[in-house]
Parts: structure tokens; C-alpha cells; sequence
């Protein structure tokens, strides 16, 4: 298990390899597609971004609200595709990770390994033991989206694995060819 805490550096990146586990603590945001639709926008317009993604890691979640007495609701993964037409863009801008769960495009991928980001999955239908470790949120953007607005997390130990990492490998793919391989299929 690898620990990382944020800032997230493209020294942290280059140091994980698809498969590792990582638990990450520092300040995280969130953001799914609504609220990435609109940083585009901010860019195309050349208007500051809420935050500054150099170095930074984007969780894709919509939490459910909170309960009392507790910081974060229940937050766990939204589907990362929803976000590929954008994150070429933002990691073109710095923005060095991103938690989310599910395949990539091509896009992504090349972005990723060009800008030498990483994708991390998180355990999609375990939101409620991820808010565990969401020790602080304020919404900093978009408050009108309600759960889709920007958050600044501060997590401890959010565990999570490399999907993709700089390199450009890809776990899902890895994970199929020895699957593949292991069963003799194709032989």
C-alpha cells in the first residue's frame, strides 16, 4: 500500500504503476459533469478557474447529503466517462488526478500520458465507508448545481487504485490479458 499526500506532483505520479493501491490524504476536489462543463467553460472564456488544478486531484462524486453530525454524505464514484470530454483539457492545465470508476476514451488515455496524470478508481456501492475518510468539505464553486458543486475535501486515507497510470497502462485491459492468459484462452 503507497501513501500519497497532496499536492499531487507528476514525481508522485510517475512513482505509481497501474495496479498499485494508494491511500490519499490531503485536499482533494470533487466534481462530475455539470461542474466540469462550466471550468471549460471559464477556460474558453479566459476567466479564472475556482481553483488552481496544477496538481490537484478531481474525485468525480455527487454526495448524498450529509447527515447530522457529519461532514461528507454518502460519496461514492460517479462514472468516469461522463467526464472524458473534458479532462483532456484540465489535464492539459496541470490537474494531475482523477478518482472516479469505469474505462477511459482514447483521449483520456493519450492526455493522461502526455501530461503524466493518473486515473484512480474507487470502490463503486462503498460511498458510505468512503465518507469516512472526508474529514472537512466546503463547496467553493457552482452552488447552484447542489450536489454536483466543487467541494474541497480534506481526506485521510482515501483508498484508492491505480487504473491508469502515466505510462499510459491500463488496468482494465491488464487485468483482461492476464485473465486471458491464466485460463489458457486464445492459446
Amino acid at each position: 500500500m503507497k501513501k500519497i499526500v497532496t499536492p499531487f506532483t507528476s514525481d508522485d505520479a510517475l512513482s505509481l504503476k497501474a495496479g498499485d493501491q494508494v491511500l490519499i490524504s490531503g485536499v482533494i476536489y470533487t466534481g462530475r459533469d455539470a461542474a466540469h462543463k462550466r471550468l471549460i467553460q471559464l477556460i474558453k472564456d479566459n476567466q479564472p478557474l475556482p481553483f488552481d488544478v496544477k496538481d490537484q486531484i478531481i474525485y468525480y462524486v455527487g454526495p448524498t447529503p450529509a447527515k447530522p453530525h457529519h461532514v461528507f454524505g454518502s460519496g461514492g464514484p460517479t462514472t468516469s466517462g461522463r467526464m472524458d470530454a473534458y479532462a483532456p483539457e484540465l489535464l492539459k492545465l496541470g490537474l494531475r488526478g482523477m478518482i472516479g470508476k469505469g474505462y477511459r476514451n482514447a483521449d483520456v488515455k493519450d492526455a493522461i500520458k502526455n501530461y503524466q496524470g493518473v486515473y484512480f478508481g474507487a470502490i463503486g456501492g462503498a460511498g458510505a465507508y468512503i465518507s469516512h475518510c472526508i474529514k472537512e468539505c466546503e463547496v467553493i464553486a457552482f452552488d447552484d448545481l447542489g450536489t454536483e458543486a466543487i467541494r474541497r475535501l480534506y481526506v485521510e486515507d482515501l483508498p484508492v487504485t491505480v487504473l491508469i497510470d502515466c505510462q499510459g497502462n491500463d488496468l482494465y485491459e491488464l487485468g483482461r490479458i492476464q485473465y486471458l492468459k491464466e485460463h489458457n484462452y486464445g492459446n
